[in-house]
């Protein structure tokens, strides 16, 4: 039986102050009572303005943040990560964990290390400890990462320290990284928003890209309609922490968001110049 790659029913998160008694009163309630699944080999867009609840909800996913208690599920893969608020068992969360790879915004490389040292450190997960903490790896695991930096295209870089490249290729380090785990699910909460087009236009392309290739789902938190409608075949959006559309990304247009987000559209309409707002089908060398 082959389940959804991500299930989530009537999850909501609220955040408290240390200060504030855990009353709804007291909250600000980012997330109200979500459901969706997605399944295998999709590529979803998480849309939505800033403040709108789409990195609660991928950090939810990668087990960073717990959902409020007493209600909602979310499963990776018909595994429980979170039911009711409670996490799962070891065994189960291990499962979780294991299946997803997570690409932030700000790369999160360690500088002082080389390329290919930083996408080897996507394995440790599944490492002995003394390995892991000894950066021990095996000629096996250096092949991996070896072929994970060539399909993103900066195999000629492994030996560079990481915080000499440029923001983009720093990005295609992160996805490699993602990849060289093993992920079945890749969470990518908001990959693009720091990169100028140029780089955007690449870094979304090898993504998707990568995912049909190796049939990985997709979940990837954005801001911008035209990188949605570009490069994802369904969407999902939210406002104020609701779920307020689900849909094939063909059917997104000014109006709807308008109609959606009233003043606050603007920020999912406006493209950087020389971004996302031309569809073509190209074939992007990567350099």
């Amino acid at each position: 039986m082959t389940y959804p790659s991500i299930g989530l029913h009537r999850v909501s998160k609220t955040f408290f102050r240390r200060d504030s008694p855990t009353t709804e009163s007291s909250g600000c309630q980012a997330l109200r009572s979500v459901s969706f699944q997605i399944l295998p080999g999709e590529r979803v867009a998480l849309l939505g303005a800033s403040g709108s609840g789409k990195s609660t909800l991928i950090r939810l996913l990668c087990g960073l943040e717990a959902p409020d208690q007493n209600q909602g599920e979310i499963l990776i893969e018909g595994v429980p990560l979170f039911r009711a608020g409670c996490r799962a068992n070891r065994s189960a969360f291990g499962h979780a964990r294991a299946a997803t790879g997570v690409i932030f915004q700000q790369f999160n490389l360690v500088g002082q290390l080389s390329v290919l040292e930083n996408v080897l450190v996507g394995q440790c997960a599944s490492l002995p400890i003394w390995r892991a903490v000894g950066r021990s790896f095996s000629k096996d695991a250096r092949a991996i990462a070896l072929d994970c930096l060539e399909n993103v295209g900066l195999a000629d870089k492994a030996d560079q320290r990481a915080s000499t490249l440029s923001g983009g290729q720093q990005q295609r380090v992160a996805v490699a990284r993602a990849l060289a785990k093993g992920s079945r699910i890749i969470l990518a909460d908001e990959p693009v928003a720091s990169l100028d087009p140029a780089s955007s236009r690449r870094v979304m392309k090898i993504l998707c890209d990568l995912a049909a290739q190796f049939g990985i789902t997709l979940l990837v938190s954005l801001h911008q309609t035209e990188v949605a409608k570009q490069f994802c075949s369904r969407v999902i959006a939210l406002r104020q922490g609701e779920l307020v559309l689900d849909s094939p990304t063909t059917e997104l247009s000014e109006a709807v968001l308008r109609n959606l987000y009233g003043v606050h559209a603007e920020e999912l309409l406006t493209t950087s110049s020389g971004g996302f707002n031309v569809i073509d089908s190209e074939v992007l060398t990567v350099a």
